[in-house]
């Protein structure tokens, strides 16, 4: 059984005329017939009675007719849905992001986004680059906003840097500040026991990587935590932390103290899978994105300690 017969055959049951049902779906008389012959041999039964010219539904037609008419209108209701999903009506994105991009990034492009597709349901999961790249790479993201450089390559992904971002060592703001000047060296923290996240944190394996590169093996007086956490011990006196720069500028019981150049930096990036383009409404996600770092750098009002990649 095919659409179009049922087609044909709804414009004979509501014209009860063969000429007419043609004209009606723009096709010849002879075309139309046999395709309703051809439907009555697949259902085995006549749709219709032709007594002396005179076309009237059987009872079989009389079954079909409704059975058809949903069938056809429910056709019509997918193609006007999978249209409005085309037109960015309706939809979903599946958004990952470390859990400080959530708070320091994401809230302005999300709103700007929302505010221009308002049909569009975003779907935000938070967690570090290596288990965001995993869930890329299963198909649960259409996009993330990861942590450059990776721990691993991964050649199915695709990452475009945005932004590259300035870490700070944060301490109490009750404590003493954690050097005599306005900026620290990394050595400083030699023998001040850190604050540290779980392990698999981006920002747990660059403290540790930066500590051993300046020749000594990070103590901890706690680790095990997430950001929030994370802060929360600082701000409550127990050592000094690692922290974006975008962090700690929201969160008025730290003292950031910048690192003295080369400093401590990453880059945050926007990453796909290569193999498969991102969903239309994922794309729109990745213009306002785009758009909102470009203006943001124009006006100066990027996140505290970030500048723009390119």
């Amino acid at each position: 059984m095919q659409l179009q017969q049922l087609v044909y055959f709804l414009a004979v049951a509501d014209t009860r005329h063969f000429t007419r049902a043609a004209e009606r779906t723009h096709v010849a008389q002879p075309s139309l017939s046999q395709q309703i012959r051809a439907l009555e041999r697949e259902l085995g039964a006549e749709l219709f009675s032709r007594a002396r010219g005179h076309i009237a539904l059987t009872d079989a037609g009389e079954t079909l007719l409704p059975l058809a008419r949903r069938i056809i209108a429910d056709t019509e209701t997918a193609t006007q849905e999978v249209q409005e999903l085309l037109q960015l009506r309706r939809g979903r994105v599946r958004l990952g992001a470390t859990p400080s991009l959530c708070t320091g990034l994401l809230p302005e492009v999300l709103r700007d986004y929302h505010r221009q597709y308002p049909g569009i349901q975003l779907i935000i999961e938070e967690g570090g680059s290596r288990d965001l790249v995993r869930e890329l790479a299963t198909g649960s993201l259409d996009l993330a906003l990861i942590v450059l450089p990776l721990q691993s390559h991964d050649p199915a992904l695709a990452a475009t840097p945005l932004l590259h971002e300035d870490l700070v060592a944060v301490s109490a703001a009750d404590a003493p500040p954690l050097a005599g000047t306005a900026q620290i060296q990394v050595e400083d923290l030699r023998d001040r026991p850190l604050v540290m996240f779980r392990r698999g944190y981006d920002l747990r394996e660059l403290t540790v990587n930066a500590c051993r590169a300046a020749g000594f093996e990070p103590t901890f007086s706690v680790e095990g935590g997430e950001m929030d956490a994370v802060l929360g011990f600082v701000e409550a006196g127990l050592g000094p932390a690692v922290l974006p720069g975008m962090v700690a500028e929201r969160r008025p019981g730290v003292r950031a103290t910048p690192f003295a150049p080369p400093g401590m930096q990453r880059t945050i990036a926007l990453a796909h899978r290569k193999d498969a383009e991102p969903p239309r409404a994922a794309r729109e996600l990745r213009r306002v994105l785009m758009e909102y770092i470009g203006q943001a750098t124009e006006t100066g009002s990027l996140p505290p300690g970030t500048r723009p990649a390119t």
